[in-house]
């Protein structure tokens, strides 16, 4: 490995070598990477070295250990996307799955908000998606995504879209989404807000905006949620 000027942890280089053939797709999804020795001499390190790196990656959940058979790239499977960034539960924890719903696609330019949002420069095409998401038959989000086109071309032409767009992401267009930011607030019900949910204009929701993040920093979708949480709950597990 390159020494490193200002000190970053060998470990820290390995991991970052790691995290970049992933990035660059030279190891895709369900991919099984070299083991631990062949790492270590292809980059002049220790074992103990390249092991503290791919741990770091197992607890990002980037690459996942099979007992006997190696250490393998995750892959954003439509349930395990679903359920590591869809937060909305039954009260008392039991996860819900979300169906989809009055679905429109449109690619446009992207508008002032959208370009500090994901960091774009002007006059950058977007893909906006708006989609009802139900509940045990219940539309419970007016959900509305907006895309970067530069990360996935075409993807205005790929109807319907799947249920979860995150594994879509990963499988066909090598972005693996492994962050995410998230702002929440209480908001009151609009116009807009009661033609897709079964609530009155000026009820109480849950207004939720998200910034996902792909494996090399880029800020690739801005979603914003209205939901209707009178039978659900947002549920957070920390520790």
């Amino acid at each position: 490995m390159d020494a490193a000027p200002h000190y970053r942890p060998l470990y820290r280089q390995v991991y970052d070598f790691l995290v970049k053939q992933i990035a660059d797709s030279v190891w895709r999804p369900n991919d099984t990477l070299p083991s631990e020795q062949a790492l270590a001499e292809q980059l002049r390190v220790s074992q103990g070295t390249v092991r503290k790196a791919l741990d770091t990656l197992v607890a990002e959940k980037l690459i996942e250990r099979r007992q006997g058979k190696g250490t393998f790239v995750a892959e954003h499977t439509q349930e395990r996307a679903l359920f590591r960034f869809f937060r909305l539960s039954e009260p008392g924890g039991e996860r819900t799955v979300p169906t989809s719903s009055d679905e429109s696609v449109k690619r446009r330019p992207a508008k002032a908000a959208e370009l500090r949002k994901l960091h774009l420069d002007a006059g950058e095409q977007v893909v906006e998606i708006v989609r009802t998401r139900s509940v045990s038959g219940r539309p419970v989000i007016y959900e509305r995504s907006v895309l970067a086109l530069r990360h996935f071309p075409d993807i205005d032409r790929r109807q319907p879209l799947p249920n979860t767009l995150y594994a879509m992401f990963q499988q066909q267009y090598g972005v693996n989404i492994v962050s995410a930011e998230e702002e929440l607030r209480a908001d009151l019900t609009r116009a807009e807000d009661a033609r897709r949910l079964p609530l009155a204009v000026g009820a109480p929701l849950l207004h939720i905006e998200r910034v996902a993040i792909a494996l090399d920093g880029s800020r690739v979708e801005w979603r914003v949620s209205r939901c209707d949480t009178s039978h659900l709950v947002y549920a957070v597990t920390l520790s």
